[in-house]
């Protein structure tokens, strides 16, 4: 083990996020890279779940109409091999979205199974890079935006888009995943 290390800015915005609301639990920082950022147990160290980190700046997209920019809270910009989903031992990825409008982060949480299912359904069975455009709004949505055409994005912006593949709102935030499988 090497004696110093450095968490990325990911890693340490969601440790402080668990330390600030979920008190009970413990985080976590393994040794050695092997596919999990941190670890979280519950207060007696029963029980554990691994977390993959992946943080993002906010990409807004600063060249569509401000009307656009101005519904999203924040969008973020993750690149990914499918074939490092598929073989992670994560039991969850989380994506650290920091708002730069409204100094609040979002964090998408899902297991990789799921979102290697979604991806395939969106994107096809590519064994290439898959560019990923998760977009928060201001409304508490989550989209999966990369590929769509402009009116399907404003459509996104005033909540009107629908398409089950791209919506990622049920894992916004959704630390309660977590909880459960804690207790």
């Amino acid at each position: 083990m090497k004696p110093l290390f450095t968490v990325h800015a990911g890693e340490y915005l969601v440790g402080s996020h668990i330390k600030q609301t979920h008190r009970r639990w413990r985080v976590w920082i393994p040794s050695k890279d092997t596919g999990i950022d941190l670890l979280v147990t519950d207060s007696n160290n029963n029980r554990a779940d691994s977390l993959q980190v992946k943080f993002s700046k906010d990409f807004n997209p600063t060249h569509r109409p401000i009307l656009l920019q101005n519904k999203l809270m924040a969008a973020g910009w993750w690149t990914h091999q499918p074939h490092k989903i598929k073989k992670s031992q994560a039991d969850f990825w989380v994506f650290v979205l920091p708002s730069f409008i409204v100094h609040e982060t979002s964090f998408i949480i899902i297991p990789p199974s799921e979102l290697l299912r979604r991806f395939r359904a969106i994107y096809g069975r590519t064994t290439k890079r898959i560019d990923s455009y998760l977009w928060v709004t201001r409304t508490r949505h989550c989209w999966e935006a990369r590929g769509l055409p402009n009116a399907d994005q404003e459509l996104i912006a005033f909540d009107r888009f629908s398409d089950k593949q791209r919506d990622f709102s049920q894992f916004l935030n959704a630390w309660q995943q977590i909880e459960k499988r804690l207790k």
